[in-house]
């Protein structure tokens, strides 16, 4: 089943108050075209992209209202990202105009619809986050504040973001998707970074290709086990077409993933987090430690969240599915 476009004419703005405030990137994401393609050229299909917005938008289009702080370019890239946000009902009114440029990846998917990215970040406007730029609007409020990807890994907004989470940990659950891209962050960053963030955060969701980049030589049950030992309650580990394994302090469950015709997996992950973040704060959960969570409200909302990565996968690109669509 494919999922919806942004619905022109939405709300710019949830109209209840905001429950998850997402801080990170937004990433132009080019796919490679070879039916537009002429000799000589290459054509582009481009889609709004990046972790966080893509989590935003998947939880907007679910119905959680949803504030996001990113710092937007003013070129074509910043206008497509404000229209999918807005157009999906992500409240921007905390965003920065950045005077930087946007960052733009570009993506080749293989024949089982896994994208490879090369990217053009060095510059732009995601990674400039100054702590007087996050500290205009205060963290309080929401009942989840939701980071991670690149815009947590690089410098120099990278501390400025952490800093800010460590302020929303007083009164918000944390939750946090480290989303290793090798190519512009070396692991090791991740792996030196990767404790504070778990002291922080009540949240990791983290694909088994992130696992690889970081412990190659561990399996995926023995990662849970480190970052809990480093402090977080909640891991889950998405697996692709083997589902996923959630971990609650220890206690582990297994997921099916649901069965679709992959046109690509692009966004899948951030789709997942949006939708088990979605059902965790529908179940009362969020606001706090995660001290109510029980075994079988993480299965409830695992087995949700597959459901809206499943739809994810079914289009072309980060689109994820709007709550009529499930």
């Amino acid at each position: 089943m494919a999922s919806s476009p942004p619905r022109p004419g939405g709300p710019a703005v949830p109209s209840s108050p905001v429950r998850v405030t997402v801080i990170g990137e937004c990433v132009a994401d080019a796919f490679t075209d070879a039916a537009l393609s002429g000799p000589g050229e290459l054509a582009l299909r481009v889609h709004p992209g990046g972790g966080p917005a893509n989590t935003a938008v998947a939880l907007a289009r679910l119905g959680t209202p949803v504030a996001f702080r990113a710092r937007l370019a003013d070129d074509v890239f910043g206008r497509l990202f404000r229209a999918q946000l807005a157009g999906s009902g992500v409240d921007l009114s905390g965003c920065v105009a950045a005077a930087e440029p946007s960052t733009l990846a570009v993506a080749e998917v293989d024949g089982e619809g896994r994208a490879s990215f090369s990217f053009h970040a060095e510059g732009t406007a995601d990674w400039q986050w100054t702590e007087a730029e996050l500290a205009a609007v205060p963290p309080a409020g929401p009942v989840c504040v939701h980071s991670g990807s690149l815009a947590l890994a690089r410098d120099p907004g990278g501390p400025a973001i952490e800093a800010y989470l460590a302020r929303a940990a007083a009164s918000a659950t944390v939750s946090i998707d480290p989303n290793v891209r090798p190519l512009l962050v070396d692991p090791a960053v991740y792996r030196e970074r990767l404790p504070r963030w778990c002291a922080l955060a009540d949240v990791l969701r983290l694909s088994a290709d992130d696992v690889g980049h970081l412990f190659p030589e561990s399996g995926v049950e023995a990662v849970c086990d480190r970052f809990h030992e480093d402090g977080v309650p909640l891991v889950v580990v998405t697996l692709g077409p083997q589902g996923a394994l959630a971990s609650l302090n220890g206690e582990r469950i297994a997921v099916p993933a649901r069965r679709v015709e992959v046109v690509d997996t692009v966004g899948a992950g951030d789709a997942f987090t949006a939708g088990l973040l979605h059902r965790l704060d529908a179940q009362g959960l969020l606001g706090g430690r995660l001290d109510g969570l029980t075994v079988p409200a993480v299965a409830e909302a695992c087995r949700f969240a597959a459901g809206v990565a499943a739809l994810t996968c079914g289009v072309a690109g980060p689109n994820p599915p709007w709550a009529d669509r499930l």
